[in-house]
């Protein structure tokens, strides 16, 4: 994650002041305990940094209940989901910032808001084996979809945004593990004997995914299923379309 987009944020938020919220007229009435939205707030930062997390987001929590119009309410809500992210709790992560971007479509820290739902959804796809025995294609990819779509959402509706930028980043990484999924598909068809299948699902990685690094392995792998079916005009041109885009290829799959 990039520490610099993420803890810019709060910078942001009270850079705007509560002028967007109607003033501070909110601000200044005491609750919670006779306590400003600007303590509660300082209170859950000392309980991040104390590492009570859970305690840190009752703060928060307070904030929005008793000061919902603050500017505090606002970096409440996405600290609440970027703690979240912290203890692994992606679901309620996600909904919180569902939430935030529903109630907050169009103001300085909604970028952000966007942003760090692609970061949840794309660490709730991952795994600790993943470095040491599984590659994450391999696994069911629905996390890496949504955020991929996140990021495509993002980019779409925020195009100026610095986290759109770095964003784009992360959308090459996800594409090419959602075409290797697909490849890893295409393998299982072709072990089957499932060549028509096969053949089919090698089409959709290279329309959908032209720009990822699986094409040609699946340029190869159709090649070799339009041979096994004896259809060899198509299996010929598959195989000159493969040479004259990929001349150095070597297969990067096994099959059975």
């Amino acid at each position: 994650m990039n520490s610099r987009l993420i803890f810019t944020l709060t910078s942001i938020i009270f850079l705007t002041g509560c002028s967007l919220f109607g003033g501070d007229k909110d601000t200044k009435k005491l609750v919670a305990d006779g306590l400003t939205p600007k303590e509660l707030y300082e209170q859950a930062e000392d309980k991040v940094d104390a590492g009570s997390i859970e305690q840190a987001i009752d703060q928060y929590e307070m904030i929005l209940a008793s000061y919902p119009g603050s500017k505090y309410a606002i970096q409440a809500r996405l600290d609440i989901a970027f703690n979240l992210l912290k203890q692994k709790k992606y679901n309620r992560a996600i909904i919180e910032l569902d939430q935030f971007i529903e109630k907050y479509p169009n103001i300085p820290a909604t970028p952000y808001a966007y942003y760090l739902r692609g970061v949840v959804a794309e660490k709730k796809s991952s795994s600790t084996l993943d470095k040491l025995v599984t590659d994450s294609a391999q696994r069911d990819v629905e996390s890496v979809r949504d955020a991929y779509q996140y990021f495509v959402e993002l980019i779409n509706t925020f195009p100026n945004s610095k986290y759109s930028e770095d964003a784009k980043g992360k959308l090459v990484s996800l594409r090419n593990t959602l075409a290797r999924h697909e490849l890893y598909v295409a393998i299982y068809y072709t072990d089957i004997k499932s060549n028509i299948a096969a053949i089919n699902r090698c089409k959709f990685i290279i329309e959908t995914y032209p720009n990822s690094a699986s094409i040609p392995d699946a340029l190869h792998l159709m090649a070799y299923n339009y041979d096994k079916i004896n259809v060899n005009q198509l299996a010929i041109d598959t195989k000159k379309v493969l040479s004259s885009s990929y001349p150095n290829y070597l297969p990067n799959y096994s099959i059975k």
